[in-house]
């Protein structure tokens, strides 16, 4: 029996469905300069349109970038061009592909061997219906850079407000966007980010329901990328990015999320491929496997300058997060049992051949800067046993004033504090299960592998400011973490349940005392990270946003760390 195409592909996304596949949307190639064809069209006579979703540009190296948009019906003729002027006289490269329903009409073409260090312009047109996209801005990277920009950005709720941070990040001077991933959320209108504050913007989740299907999936991506915000961070600068867990959904793991119940919302296997198929068509990435295109995890060399490495430590390998509550019995805290389920050597966060293929990247670089893009704070961010146990209890704040003045005094070498004092600050756990601190044997492994050589690593997931030093086991400092804020998602503000400046400021004083390594933290601003690399430093600005809910907004530099 032949089977046409179509029904072929059918058949084969089924059958690896069934197995438990991953199929990710392909990126049309593009890799010759000599495929230029003349388009006989007036783009003056063109109307923007049916391009809904704008047009974006991904993972540029100095030889290849991918270029990308929506059109809003299948089965029309795509015609797409790049040229290294705004006004399209000197093409460099172009060519036609049809929209295809199989991916929800989005065309991704990714153009290899350009030359090195191109501003470059890029559109797609469809002559039969008159239609132009915007014009698209991206870059080729040089070989050899004396300084580069990362814009550093992660967790962008719809329904929590304006996507301010995103507008300012497009008038930048940043010469790439790095996201780390929860580009949407997951959750149904109404639901996490929405609140009476914000809901006078009328930005509730579409579709209305939790998403679980693919068509969900790729409803709520055309939602988000419907933001004229949004669509101007696309437009403007090159995007980098990986998933977290609200791409599919909280808490994910590699076989399992704390938010599915596969009682109610069916196998969780199937709604992850119907998640990252989605994330494929709309947010494409350079491949590094030929033979497993579910590999997000990838490197990208910036000039000789920075060794920017985007992890997955979400999905691919990931254990489940143990959950502290499991180690409370009738007598109390089980602190052997915890400890040794979190320094158990066959749990992961990246999976061994992730790990692996990581350490080796380290190994092999010898660029100025060795940088991990990825999801989760990397510090080790352990607090007061007694602190974590009284977070949203009545005492809170007393139990919190308590502990910070026992460590000051600790760190006066105050001779009058007691065994007991001492023992209630020395007793301390981590506060974040899902992140590194979940996973100490993955960490280790990876800080005793540097051989000497510096680290920095950026993070997402928390919708808060941070900065740490990385701190091996032995005590030997390893690097650096800068961890972005949130685009919109609410951050310890909401659970603190008080924005007054004062309370603010004293729970961030609080934390930066209390957690040794820390040494950056802001708690309710909302903002994007700017990292700037020479060959001798690297500079962090915290870039904040004065407000999320009105489209006029101020912006400043909140905290700035220089590392060499």
């Amino acid at each position: 029996m032949t089977l046409k195409s179509n029904s072929r592909r059918d058949f084969i996304q089924k059958t690896l469905f069934a197995a438990g596949g991953i199929i990710l949307a392909p990126n049309f190639i593009s890799c010759s300069k000599d495929d230029i064809t003349e388009f006989d069209f007036d783009a003056s006579e063109l109307t923007q349109q049916n391009f809904n979703q704008g047009v974006g540009s991904f993972d540029p190296t100095s030889s290849s970038v991918i270029i990308w948009t929506r059109y809003s019906s299948p089965d029309k003729e795509i015609i797409w061009q790049v040229a290294t002027d705004v006004s399209f006289s000197n093409i460099v490269r172009n060519g036609k592909i049809m929209s295809e329903a199989s991916r929800d009409n989005t065309i991704a073409i990714e153009l290899t061997n350009l030359e090195a260090n191109q501003k470059l312009f890029y559109r797609f047109v469809n002559k039969e219906e008159g239609a132009i996209s915007v014009v698209g801005e991206t870059i080729t990277l040089p070989i050899n850079a004396s300084s580069i920009k990362l814009a550093v950005c992660s967790c962008s709720n719809y329904q929590a407000g304006l996507f301010n941070v995103y507008d300012l990040m497009a008038k930048s001077d940043a010469d790439i966007i790095v996201h780390l991933g929860d580009y949407f959320y997951e959750y149904g209108a109404g639901g996490y980010g929405a609140s009476a504050e914000n809901a006078f913007l009328n930005r509730m989740h579409e579709p209305s329901n939790e998403i679980l299907s693919l068509d969900d999936y790729r409803t709520r991506y055309k939602q988000y990328k419907s933001d004229e915000s949004l669509q101007l961070a696309h437009q403007k600068k090159p995007f980098i990015c990986v998933w977290d867990d609200h791409e599919i959904t909280n808490d994910a793991y590699m076989d399992g999320a704390e938010n599915h119940n596969e009682a109610t919302e069916g196998d969780y296997e199937t709604r992850k491929q119907y998640a990252l198929k989605a994330y494929s068509e709309f947010l494409p990435f350079s491949r590094t496997s030929e033979n497993d295109n579910s590999i997000i995890y990838r490197t990208i060399n910036i000039g000789n300058l920075v060794n920017l490495i985007m992890l997955d430590t979400r999905i691919i390998g990931r254990d489940k997060q143990l959950n502290i509550t499991d180690y409370f019995t009738a007598t109390g805290f089980d602190a052997n049992a915890f400890e040794n389920a979190l320094s158990d050597s066959n749990r992961s966060l990246l999976g061994v051949t992730q790990r692996n293929w990581l350490i080796n990247e380290l190994n092999s670089s010898v660029a100025n800067w060795q940088v991990l893009g990825q999801q989760v704070l990397m510090g080790k961010m352990y607090i007061p046993a007694e602190l974590l146990l009284a977070f949203g209890a009545p005492n809170f704040i007393e139990v919190l004033t308590e502990l910070v003045t026992i460590k000051t005094r600790m760190l006066n070498n105050d001779p009058t504090l007691t065994i007991e004092e001492k023992s209630r600050i020395l007793a301390v756990i981590p506060y974040n299960l899902d992140a590194w601190d979940g996973y100490p044997v993955d960490r280790e492994v990876i800080y005793n592998s540097l051989n000497g050589k510096k680290l920095i690593t950026l993070a997402g997931d928390t919708h808060n400011a941070w900065s740490n030093k990385l701190i091996a086991q032995n005590g030997t400092e390893v690097g650096i973490e800068f961890a972005t804020s949130s685009v919109s998602s609410p951050g310890f503000e909401t659970y603190l349940g008080d924005t007054n400046p004062a309370m603010i400021a004293g729970f961030e004083h609080a934390l930066t005392t209390l957690i040794d390594s820390l040494t950056y933290f802001d708690a309710s601003k909302r903002g994007f990270l700017m990292a700037t690399f020479t060959q001798a430093e690297v500079k962090s600005e915290w870039v904040f946003v004065d407000t999320i809910l009105s489209k006029s907004y101020t912006s400043q530099v909140g905290h700035t760390i220089t590392y060499s």
